[in-house]
């Protein structure tokens, strides 16, 4: 006795009926165009208009924060790999004013 050959065959997925998606897909395709990509552009015209900078907080020595158990490899052992020294501080404070 041989089997049919529809048990052989994947019937797990819609798609390999040969429907590829059909009604899923173009709702899928509706929202990508009408909600996603307008949700892109609106953030990013919320970034390029909020993208001034604004003042930096003052330095607060807080003993949790910046703490050096030992000297990084690089450098002069007190800054980090990526360090902007309009920005990051170091544990005595930032570098420039």
């Amino acid at each position: 006795m041989a089997l049919p050959l529809r048990f052989l065959s994947r019937g797990l997925a819609t798609a390999a009926k040969g429907d590829h998606g059909g009604a899923g897909a173009r709702t899928w395709r509706l929202l990508s165009f009408t909600v996603a990509l307008p949700s892109v552009a609106v953030c990013t015209l919320n970034s390029w208009l909020h993208a001034g900078h604004g003042e930096r907080p003052e330095f607060i020595p807080y003993h949790h924060l910046r703490i050096r158990t030992k000297p990084y490899s690089w450098g002069d052992g007190n800054h980090t790999l990526f360090h902007n020294p309009r920005v990051n501080a170091l544990p005595t404070g930032y570098e420039t004013h």
